[in-house]
């Protein structure tokens, strides 16, 4: 477990003001750390967690810690009240406190910037010892990591793989936003699945036998169908995978899209081509100081990603069957940094045995496709059948009643545009982005075959 600092002999008393300050000043708007150097010389109220606590007897220092980044509050015991410089022995880490002060620069703080209190807060005290290091100074293995997310969400380096999840996502409606797209809400319980019958979570739904969805994919073609067109959704799905993996969790984060009007699947890929070129030139450009304290390289996103069918990725791959190994798609990607020149590589031409019922079939194989980045699958799509017969006869010949689908069928007899589609999962894009070594690193909470809490 890991030791906090420790908080002086005996009780706790909570810090409080002394008389004789400004309560004014004490009251007045907080401001974030990074807006400090506009008010040198100035009084101003921060406040936020205590990160680090230094005695050096004569000096000390208490680092706080906000959402923007680190300050560092300085007690001088020529420059502050006997109280005041008393309080210091009374705080305690990861407290959360408001501290008024004079803002001044400084040769050795960090950021060029030191804060000398007037007057200390005391808004929230922590419990110690802190069962992890939000600072990291000592490492804790990842079951202790995520059985305490919270604190282990308040170390800096791990906030930042979200300000990047959360920039791709933006850049993600931006984009789409800008081509015509509407953004949908679906239903996240439903009666059937839209993958198959297999890795669905059942629920009590009243009298009835319901599932977590494991996509909008149905409700993605139905609002196509129903005119708006271009529709898309950022929403939770589920599946229930028994495999337990660095790169599978049971609820993720789904950028779905949907779209008509098209002639095949080329159109689709070329739309995903555009918005990835979007969604990575909006990441370096808004996320760049992030991506270089996480030390990572956005990939490059070439004007016309390659691609190559699934029969060509077996034999780079060495493989049989209807889909690849998680070593058959490194190899892929492998051969498509090194002979493409690129990170990103789209498999086409995926054999029906491996494609959902409503896979746009083209003789053997189905138009659809995968996309891979830096070994590993980021994104499914492809066009989608539109006509009613055909797609009754594709449910008819995997075992399926179509009068289970009736719900989703009957757009498809009154008029459907050629159409299709594609999901990325946001998680599993961010990893790949930032070369994490495991997809729970950018999910808040993770849910997997063993995980229900926190």
């Amino acid at each position: 477990m890991y030791q906090d600092c420790n908080r002086g002999a005996g009780t706790r008393n909570h810090p409080h003001n002394g008389s004789s300050q400004n309560e004014t000043s004490v009251n007045q708007m907080r401001i974030l750390t990074d807006q400090l150097k506009e008010n040198i010389d100035q009084e101003i109220t921060v406040a936020g967690w205590v990160h680090e606590l230094r005695d050096l007897g004569g000096i000390k220092f208490l680092l706080l810690r906000d959402r923007k980044g680190l300050v560092q509050i300085t007690f001088l015991k020529e420059k502050v009240s006997t109280a005041l410089f008393q309080q210091f022995s009374q705080l305690g880490r990861e407290d959360v406190i408001k501290v008024t002060g004079v803002v001044s620069t400084s040769d050795i703080a960090q950021m060029g910037i030191e804060v000398f209190p007037t007057a200390i807060t005391m808004l929230s005290e922590a419990d110690s010892p802190l069962p992890l290091d939000p600072a990291q100074k000592v490492k804790a293995d990842f079951d202790t990591r995520l059985n305490h997310r919270v604190l282990d969400l308040r170390s800096h380096s791990h906030r930042l793989i979200f300000q990047v999840k959360a920039c791709l996502i933006s850049g993600f409606r931006e984009f789409l936003e800008k081509e015509g797209f509407c953004e949908v809400q679906t239903p996240k319980i439903v009666a059937t699945g839209t993958e198959g019958g297999t890795e669905l979570f059942p629920l009590h739904y009243f009298e009835k036998e319901a599932f977590l969805a494991q996509s909008p994919q149905f409700y993605k073609q139905m609002l196509v169908g129903a005119g708006f067109e271009r529709v898309y959704e950022v929403g939770p799905v589920y599946r229930a995978e028994e495999h337990n993996t660095v790169r599978h969790i049971n609820e993720y984060t789904s950028l779905d899209l949907e779209f008509g009007f098209i002639e095949d699947d080329r159109d689709i890929r070329e739309l995903e081509n555009r918005l990835l070129l979007f969604m990575f030139g909006k990441l370096k450009r808004e996320c760049s100081e992030q991506l270089e304290v996480l030390q990572a390289d956005a990939p490059e996103v070439p004007g016309e990603i390659p691609s190559i069918t699934f029969e060509e990725a077996q034999e780079i791959a060495g493989e049989k069957g209807f889909d690849l190994s998680p070593q058959g798609e490194k190899a892929v990607c492998d051969y498509s940094q090194e002979s493409l020149n690129s990170e990103f590589i789209f498999i086409t031409a995926y054999p029906q045995e491996k494609r959902p019922v409503y896979a746009m079939p083209n003789g053997d194989v189905t138009k659809s496709f995968d996309l891979l980045l830096r070994g590993t699958e980021v994104t499914t799509g492809g066009q989608r059948i539109h006509q009613y017969d055909l797609l009754v006869e594709k449910m008819t010949e995997r075992g399926l009643d179509p009068s289970d689908f009736e719900f989703y069928l009957e757009v498809f007899k009154y008029g459907m545009p050629p159409h299709g589609g594609f999901a990325v999962g946001a998680e599993r894009l961010a990893m790949q982005t930032l070369n994490l070594s495991n997809i729970r690193e950018a999910t808040f909470f993770p849910r997997d075959r063993n995980r229900l809490v926190p």
